[in-house]
Formats: C-alpha cells, sequence, structure tokens
C-alpha cells in the first residue's frame, strides 16, 4: 500500500480496534500478573511472540537477515521494546488500569515532539501543538492529582507508565527515522522480540519469584498475549506506520485510555473519580486537534 500524509477511515478503522484492543490487553496483563511475576511474564511473551513470528516469515517465505546498517538501530528498537515492558507490567502490577492507561498512551505527546524534529514532513503545527498541550495537561493531572483515584494509586506505578510510554515513543521514531524503515515490519517485530527476550530474563530476578500460583486463566492471559497481541496486533500497528504518518498513527492510541477506564470499570470494579474524567476529556480533545486536517 502506497504512503499516505493523513488516516483515512480504513486506518481510521483499524487504529480504533487496536486501541480498544490494547486496552482489554492492560486488562489481561493485569490478570496474568497475578499468577505470573510481571517482568517474567513479559519475557516469556517475547519469546513466545519471536518463535510466532519467525514461523510466520518463514510460512510466507520472508528472509529472516540482517538487512546491512540496521544490527544499530534494531538492538536499540529491543532494547527499547524491553524498557517499555518492564515498566508497563510492573506498572500494572502497582497502580490501576484507568490510570496506567491515561500515562501510558501519552506515547504520541512524546513521539511527536520527537518527530518533530527527526522525521521529515512532520512538523507540529500550531493546532497539532495545542492538541498535545491538552493531552499532556490530562497525563499530568492523572499523576498529581491522587484523591479520589479509587483502587490502588501508585506514584512509582505511575512514573513506571510515563517510562514505558518514553519508551514506546523511541520504539516508534526507530522505525520511522531509522534505516529499519527500510525493512518489513516483521523483520522490525522479530528485532523487538528477539532482543528483548533475553534482557527480560536477565533482568526478571530482580523482580521476585517468576510465579505467583498460576492457574488456567493466567496461562490463557499469557497465550492472548503471545498470539494475539504481540504476533498479530504489533505487526498491524507497524504495517499501519509503514503508512501513515507516524504523529497521526500515535495519536490514536489516545483512544486505548477511554476503553481502558471503561474496562477497568466494567471488568475489575475500579473507581473513576472526576479527575480521570477530566483526564480523559483533555486527551480526547488532544486526540481530534493533533489529527485535524490541515487547511488547504
Amino acid at each position: 500500500m502506497p504512503q499516505k500524509d493523513r488516516i483515512d477511515a480504513f486506518g481510521a478503522a483499524g487504529l480504533t480496534v487496536f486501541a480498544a484492543l490494547l486496552a482489554f490487553n492492560q486488562v489481561v496483563i493485569a490478570v496474568g500478573n497475578e499468577g505470573l511475576q510481571p517482568v517474567f511474564f513479559a519475557a516469556l511473551r517475547s519469546i513466545g511472540g519471536a518463535l510466532c513470528i519467525f514461523a510466520w516469515m518463514k510460512a510466507r517465505g520472508i528472509a529472516v537477515e540482517v538487512a546491512p546498517g540496521t544490527w544499530r538501530a534494531g538492538l536499540a528498537m529491543g532494547a527499547c521494546f524491553a524498557v517499555e515492558f518492564i515498566c508497563l507490567f510492573v506498572a500494572l502490577d502497582l497502580t490501576t488500569v484507568t490510570r496506567t492507561s491515561i500515562i501510558f498512551y501519552s506515547m504520541p505527546v512524546w513521539l511527536a515532539l520527537l518527530g518533530h524534529v527527526l522525521i521529515p514532513g512532520e512538523r507540529i503545527t500550531r493546532v497539532k501543538g495545542m492538541g498535545l498541550a491538552l493531552a499532556f495537561g490530562g497525563v499530568v493531572l492523572a499523576i498529581t492529582r491522587r484523591d479520589g483515584a479509587g483502587g490502588e494509586a501508585s506514584l512509582i506505578g505511575d512514573l513506571c507508565a510515563l517510562v514505558a510510554a518514553l519508551a514506546w515513543a523511541g520504539i516508534a521514531l526507530l522505525a520511522k527515522a531509522s534505516r529499519l524503515r527500510t525493512v518489513r515490519p516483521e523483520v522490525q517485530l522479530l528485532w523487538q522480540l528477539a532482543v528483548s527476550a533475553p534482557l527480560l530474563l536477565l533482568a526478571a530476578p530482580f523482580f521476585g519469584p517468576f510465579l505467583r500460583g498460576p492457574e488456567l486463566i493466567h496461562w490463557g492471559a499469557l497465550a492472548f498475549q503471545i498470539v494475539v497481541i504481540v504476533s498479530a496486533g504489533f505487526l498491524f500497528w507497524l504495517w499501519l506506520l509503514s503508512i501513515y504518518p507516524a504523529a497521526s498513527v500515535a495519536a490514536f492510541s489516545f483512544l486505548s485510555p477511554v476503553f481502558g477506564v471503561l474496562l477497568g470499570w466494567s471488568l475489575l470494579g475500579e473507581q473513576v473519580g472526576w479527575e480521570i474524567i477530566a483526564a480523559l476529556v483533555l486527551v480526547a480533545a488532544g486526540l481530534i486537534l493533533i489529527n485535524r486536517p490541515a487547511r488547504g
């Protein structure tokens, strides 16, 4: 599919479905963390995902090789992936899905700021700047206002979610602005999974016992992560990122907090205070402004 300069109907539909899937995924992680230590959980997911992507590439006849000049960017992308999911899984172990969703999906703010400098053709206009400011304000509100948050509200968990967002922005930037932009999405994802797996395994012993009395539901959460999220979902997102502008693709992740709050409330019984509602309004307004078409 040729490159496009804005999100069309197909892209909007695909990104909306992906945002809902990611929001549900945070509930799955929170459930899985009850039976598996978070970082060990993430390591198993990377191992399983790498095997799935490798099998997919072999079945499709896609060459599994390191393209010239891409190994440094590949290692950096894999390291960012490891940091992202150490922090995200720990955040969901310490704080609520609703809070983590809003903070983690601030990623478009950081990607747009980096893209303004490093990605040609993705400069921040005045309108986009206003959208980023509103979204950033929503994140600040979510982190700083802790009274009436409902459930467990951990500052360390919130900060872990923020670091995870920064690492995710780094992955998207490498996919668009490094030599990895010349390789297929499958190769980019294999770099992330293959490099992150050993890093996560090395980090896991520092976070406590690997098992927390896992039951069938926890192994089911792991299988869902490997097959649906890592193997299919991330591959789809990288493919969309190769077609549409990075800032616009990333901006749709602001829908995930909306879905995340609803799912956290409906499935996990998390309370939603006025701070969370106000933060959601800010990031939703930011999404609209970031994706507003430029006038001719």
